[in-house]
């Protein structure tokens, strides 16, 4: 066999190129794709209306980058940046509710408020974190295929309006999406019935598998659609349900497999990754947090 120059140049390369896929692959998941791993605040909601600046100190400390409000925490935007700031941390997602009495924005409001209130707490998401309940009716009543419909057809008429300032609307899921409907499921409705221009999806992965199905085929089902993920682990137990039932518990010590799902988020175009866990707590919720991030930051990739 002849040895040439450019044969040892081409080995030398893919030898080069062998060494760095495999110090890529060693590298945990988010440190390998510099991505911050986020938190959503409705996690510590109470925490915060007792003592912002120290649960935020205590977010910043275990590691937290940036964060998604559920709410202002009872203060004014200005507020809430200032004391995001003070810690490093980037306000990037809001969950504003599609309807509501209380003084905070919401989707069906003052949509010029909301993007004034959005630019000053620096967030480019906007978040609708459930879908419309019919006037007179409860968030558990059961709905119609028109009903569906109906959310679908807001979503793209607040995803435009929205869009017309800057920011982009989402949808999150819980379970009642994935029950039976027309031959497929809700959330399926939505997808098609939603303009990919003006609506993505930040898939709740622990509500999911609480639903009966698996996140990561259901990402990449959807290719595109989901652009934001709640990182919500299930306690062992649960049954799939279509009832806003769900335990969860650290992130990497329930049921789902996060290196395969994380693998699969990335590569159907998720960037925004926030940790949330439901009430009750199993422990003080901060040592969830904690367990939660020290986990994910060493996921391997």
């Amino acid at each position: 066999m002849t040895i040439t120059r450019r044969g040892v140049l081409a080995s030398s390369a893919a030898f080069a190129l062998a060494a760095g896929g495999t110090n890529a692959a060693a590298q945990p998941f988010f440190r390998s794709h510099r991505l911050p791993i986020g938190l959503q605040l409705y996690s510590v909601g109470a925490e915060l209306r007792r003592d912002l600046v120290g649960t935020l100190k205590a977010v910043a400390e275990i590691g937290y980058k940036t964060v998604e409000t559920a709410g202002y925490a009872g203060q004014s935007p200005r507020a809430l940046r200032a004391a995001f700031d003070q810690f490093g941390l980037a306000c990037t997602s809001a969950h504003v509710p599609t309807r509501g009495n209380g003084p905070e924005p919401t989707l069906s409001g003052d949509l010029a408020r909301l993007a004034a209130d959005m630019h000053v707490l620096g967030a480019r998401q906007v978040v609708a974190p459930s879908f419309l309940v019919p006037e007179g009716r409860s968030l558990r009543s059961e709905l119609t295929l028109d009903d569906w419909r109906a959310t679908a057809a807001f979503l793209n008429r607040t995803g435009a309006a929205l869009k017309r300032d800057g920011l982009e609307l989402g949808y999150h899921n819980h379970n009642p999406e994935f029950a039976p409907l027309a031959g497929g499921t809700a959330l399926d409705l939505l997808l098609k019935e939603t303009d990919p221009t003006l609506v993505h999806f930040e898939m709740d992965a622990g509500w999911v598998v609480a639903g009966g199905h698996d996140p990561a085929a259901l990402l990449e089902a959807h290719r595109g659609r989901f652009t934001q993920m709640h990182v919500k682990d299930v306690a062992k137990g649960v049954e799939p349900n279509y009832a806003f039932h769900v335990r969860t518990t650290s992130v990497g010590e329930g049921v789902i497999d996060w290196p395969r799902l994380l693998r699969a988020a990335y590569a159907e175009g998720v960037r925004e990754f926030f940790v949330e866990h439901e009430p009750p707590f199993e422990r003080p919720v901060l040592e969830m947090l904690a367990l939660s991030y020290r986990n994910l930051a060493a996921m391997p990739a």
